[in-house]
């Protein structure tokens, strides 16, 4: 996302945010055709166009003015500097001191074309974005605010000292002051409540965002006084636009809306000053590192109650469907009672709850949502949100184009049909996912397709109707990653063959539709079927794997509760040598190393959750890396110390640990190896300390 622009007034440099237009990227900046009135209430601010040269003029308003104010001269010599010094900024043309042009003096800039965005929560985004665009923000309200301004020869345009005292003792209070949009204010018993606007990211978030691009501390001390003084700057803001609206010289279009809203705000303002009421930090304590929004923890304890009162009940009996077609080819068709629940999880809307453009789930609401379905080894696939379904459809909806997504997206929202994912082979190295071999070659306008995949998980169920298949496009000249590709194989196209099942220590993962070996002979599939483009496959993989990691991690960690739910009732049931288990010293150590394990893993995986919220999976790579590492390590101890507290009931099909440890131990590959995520953790720190020391 590209850097945005910032247009300065002079009393506070910044008055709206806007962007270049570009894919991704989204304007505040106000951007009415003819007359710009509807979002600002000080300059009036025009759109000129002469052929394809578009332009903005800005210029002082007509009538009587407060002394001081709308000094347009200085909003044009402050841009010029920023320009200069490589701020982004519309670059400023011309200033014109000659009333007799248009009847005031004006200036004219550069036109940056944007959306406009009037509501603060920018409900009209994705969550991503808009949590992107408030990250930009603060990094670049954090540059603005590391300029010298002797350095800049913008000493003149104003006082140094003081300003906080002038701004309470001004009888007029300039309509630029600034005024948080984070906090709405709430009477209650004499309570004034400020609580964080619905859908913007934690405000605690963007302060260290701010504090960290700045170097310095992100504690904000008295935090009251702070408070109160936007509350009076918003009261004064509010009552200039009143006496310019009685005036007749308001450039806003609500200006005879806002009068109303003045004694409330200065009323409350003085209390916060005051210290008559109670503690006003924000609702979201700081003291609390992640937290889940409003729907979030709706949703989170109704997931809860829908696992413990249809789930958990339905488990044994799906077991034992199971146990009875092990051998029989039924064995790969799901039970009736699993269609059953899905379609009672989709009226009550717990479904597709992975995906935040359909749930409206931030990634950190839906990691302690994965982390609950983790608990039970069905209860993914009940919601919809089941691996590798998931992944699928994320690539599907950010890649896809609208036939594929008509097409495979719809029905694999609607649980309709399943997929598997297509990437590892059998005679290569996949650690190094460059080593593939399978071949995807244009043939007039279809591909074909050659290569042996494995571990398609899901492959064995005929409800699995497509695959996701990555193979080589490039030749040996292109860079190494960008010589792949994916592309969509319908699963009954001829020339797929389902060679053979894997077993997993033993298991054949029945529950999850098995792990197949395909074989791909001469698959010829439409040229439509690529997505994104030849090249990119490494590019989709990057962005499916972010939210798939948190996804995978966080069920993990609802696996090690129940392992350890498990130790603990073992430990407390079984007594050697005269005392119960957990009464021996090593059990009652495992124990609770196995507590301190999966909370530190929780933690760095709800961080990882939370990176990719407020910064994006790109810049969230090194954690995601380093929970790839962590929680299936963590799991894995974790499930082998309850095995060892069961004794020999942990490794049979008695105990639900076996199979449990099964599952575990393979993702520690399918994840990918350590190893090679602890090489790309050590380079990005390496590469951080660099740039750290480089400043010292």
């Amino acid at each position: 996302m590209q850097r945005p622009l910032l247009l300065y007034t002079t009393e506070h440099l910044c008055l709206q945010l806007f962007c270049r237009e570009t894919p991704g990227c989204s304007a505040l900046y106000c951007h009415d055709p003819y007359y710009y009135s509807r979002s600002g209430q000080s300059n009036p601010t025009f759109f000129l166009q002469k052929g394809q040269k578009r332009f903005v003029l800005r210029k002082k308003p007509h009538g009587l003015l407060l002394p001081g104010a709308h000094r347009i001269e200085r909003e044009y010599e402050v841009q010029r500097a920023l320009c200069s010094n490589g701020f982004p900024v519309p670059r400023p043309l011309l200033y014109c001191k000659d009333v007799t042009v248009i009847g005031t003096e004006f200036y004219v800039m550069e036109h940056v074309q944007g959306r406009i965005f009037r509501d603060v929560t920018l409900p009209e985004v994705t969550p991503a974005e808009r949590s992107a665009l408030y990250v930009a923000l603060a990094e670049t309200l954090a540059q603005l605010h590391s300029f010298d301004i002797r350095a800049l020869n913008l000493t003149g345009y104003g006082k140094g000292k003081g300003y906080c005292q002038r701004q309470v003792m001004a009888t007029g209070i300039s309509a630029s002051g600034p005024c948080c949009p984070w906090f709405g204010q709430h009477e209650s018993e004499g309570r004034i409540s400020l609580t964080y606007k619905r859908g913007l990211p934690a405000f605690e978030d963007l302060t260290n965002i701010y504090s960290r691009c700045r170097g310095i501390s992100s504690q904000v001390h008295n935090w009251n006084f702070f408070l109160a003084l936007t509350f009076f700057k918003k009261a004064g803001i509010l009552q200039g636009i009143h006496a310019r609206f009685l005036h007749g010289n308001s450039s806003g279009e609500n200006a005879s809306t806002v009068s109303g809203m003045v004694q409330p705000l200065a009323e409350n303002g003085l209390r916060l000053a005051k210290r008559e009421v109670a503690s006003v930090e924000p609702s979201n304590s700081p003291g609390e590192l992640f937290l889940l929004s409003v729907r979030g923890r709706q949703v989170l304890q109704q997931v809860k109650q829908f696992i413990q009162q249809h789930i958990i009940p339905a488990q044994q009996d799906i077991l034992d469907y199971y146990a009875k077609h092990e051998h029989s080819p039924l064995r790969w068709k799901k039970p009736l009672i699993i269609q059953k629940l899905k379609e009672l999880a989709k009226a009550e809307g717990l479904w597709n709850l992975f995906l935040p453009a359909i749930s409206g789930l931030s990634q950190t609401d839906y990691a302690f949502i994965a982390e609950e379905t983790g608990k039970s080894f069905c209860a993914p696939e009940i919601f919809n949100c089941q691996a590798p379904d998931t992944g699928n459809m994320e690539v599907l909806h950010m890649y896809g184009t609208e036939a594929q997504k008509k097409q495979w997206l719809e029905p694999l929202l609607a649980g309709e049909i399943g997929s598997c994912f297509c990437m590892t082979e059998p005679d290569v190295a996949s650690s190094d996912a460059t080593n593939m071999e399978c071949s995807i070659t244009r043939d007039g306008d279809s591909y074909l397709i050659n290569g042996k995949k494995w571990w398609r998980a899901g492959a064995g169920n005929d409800h699995c109707k497509i695959a996701i298949v990555m193979g080589k496009t490039g030749n040996d000249s292109s860079s190494r990653h960008k010589m792949h590709s994916m592309i969509l194989v319908p699963l009954d196209t001829e020339g797929v063959e389902l060679v053979r099942g894997l077993k997993v220590f033993g298991f054949k993962d029945t529950p999850h539709g098995g792990h197949f070996e395909v074989h791909f002979n001469n698959v010829r599939v439409p040229i439509t079927n690529l997505i994104l483009g030849e090249g990119r496959g490494f590019e989709i993989a990057q962005g499916r794997l972010g939210p798939g990691r948190i996804h995978h991690c966080m069920r993990i960690i609802g696996a090690a509760e129940n392992a350890l739910q498990l130790m603990c009732a073992r430990a407390a049931q079984r007594t050697t040598f005269g005392k119960k288990l957990y009464q021996h010293e090593v059990v009652a150590h495992w124990i609770a190393e196995s507590r301190i394990a999966i909370e530190q893993a929780r933690l760095l995986t709800l961080r990882a959750a939370k990176a990719i919220d407020t910064v994006g999976t790109v810049r969230a790579r090194k954690e995601i890396a380093m929970i790839k590492v962590v929680a299936p390590r963590m799991a894995c101890q974790v499930a082998d110390r309850a095995i060892q507290v069961f004794g020999a009931a942990g490794v049979s099909q008695d105990s639900p640990l076996s199979f449990m440890y099964a599952s575990l131990r393979t993702l520690r590959i399918a994840d990918g190896p350590d190893e090679v995520h602890l090489s790309a953790i050590a380079k990005m720190e390496l590469m951080e300390q660099a740039k750290l020391l480089s400043k010292m």
